[in-house]
């Protein structure tokens, strides 16, 4: 995972500047690219991104059991935490696997042989949730389904509602937990990235939404939906429709059968950083002062512009890639399809 500090940062913002207004620049670039037709790939082949320290654990640990794989086990922890060791949810969920206290104090184990078992140690955390997955596989082992969808849901509502619903759970957030991991688990090591039609398809998405309404925890692959006013760090207020910043870019890429994670910092977790230079309409920008602490996604349409949702107030718009001043990096997603369960 590449970072932009300082010159390289500069690098990158000179090499996407034009000197046209932003109405005339935005209105050509984003006329060019719903008309185009062409479908050459847009650069070289993509695969997940798994951050070189935690390679062997995760390799190691997606043995266990025959649900879960390394690939399955490395797009659980991207959903879960973006491989953050020092994550922690809202609702208390602790670590790189986000454990919950309860669930690590019975199933945490000491994966580094140091004498303690740590929730905070990747080195604990990741061989502990690959041994729950295995045992959640096995408590839901007779009911109906896909096995391995089972045992997702679980992880994420608990075996007792798989068991009640005989399958996965009629929770949004459960079916979109499990599109999600088992989306990222099947990315192809090696193939095309998105081709400038699918791009061109994503910034139309992007571009119909221009004026919803901001709305923190909307949008989903199916469009706006209902959130809150505000982020939770600002005044909590009434539930309104519209998107967040990852909901859009989730809603669009979906739209040209590219589904990502949920959160900004997932989606660069899945992606590629894009060198400067290599930029092209349809890229996510990143914006946060590191990999773990990402709080923006935005979708490049070229000439140093992007379409986002910015943040509690506004609306889905067109902004200037310097709206904010912590740009990260550009990434650029590998294709997936998306299903409804």
């Amino acid at each position: 995972m590449i970072n932009i500090p300082g010159r390289r940062e500069r690098a990158l913002r000179a090499s996407l500047a034009l000197t046209a207004g932003v109405g005339a620049t935005a209105a050509v670039v984003v006329c060019a690219l719903i008309q185009a037709a062409g479908d050459d790939p847009v650069s070289a082949a993509l695969s997940l991104t798994v951050p070189s320290q935690y390679k062997h654990l995760v390799q190691d640990a997606g043995t266990h059991c025959q649900e879960v794989t390394p690939n399955l086990l490395a797009a659980l922890l991207t959903q879960e935490s973006g491989f953050n060791p020092k994550a922690r949810s809202q609702v208390g969920a602790e670590g790189i696997a986000q454990f919950m206290p309860s669930t690590w104090e019975k199933h945490g184990i000491d994966g580094n042989g140091d004498g303690k078992r740590d929730v905070w140690d990747p080195e604990d955390a990741i061989p502990s949730a690959a041994g729950y997955l295995c045992d959640i596989a096995k408590d839901v082992k007779d009911v109906p389904g896909d096995h391995q969808s089972n045992m997702l849901a679980a992880y994420n509502a608990g075996s007792g509602a798989v068991r009640k619903y005989g399958g996965v759970p009629p929770y949004k957030e459960t079916q979109t937990y499990v599109h999600s991991i088992q989306a990222l688990a099947k990315q192809p090591s090696g193939g095309k990235t998105a081709t400038t039609t699918q791009a061109a398809r994503v910034i139309r998405a992007a571009s119909e939404e221009i004026g919803t309404l901001y709305s923190w925890g909307g949008g989903s692959a199916s469009g706006p939906s209902k959130g809150i006013c505000c982020s939770p760090n600002g005044h909590s207020g009434e539930p309104i429709t519209g998107f967040d910043c990852s909901g859009l870019t989730l809603y669009a890429y979906a739209k040209a059968g590219i589904y990502l994670p949920r959160t900004a910092a997932q989606q660069y977790a899945a992606s590629e950083p894009v060198k400067p230079g290599e930029v092209r309409p349809g890229d996510l920008v990143f914006y946060g002062t590191s990999a773990s602490s990402i709080h923006h996604v935005g979708i490049y349409i070229g000439g140093g512009w992007m379409i986002d949702a910015p943040r509690p107030g506004t609306k889905v718009r067109i902004d200037h890639m310097d709206v904010m001043t912590d740009l990260f990096a550009v990434a650029r997603p590998v294709p997936q399809s998306h299903k409804e369960i």
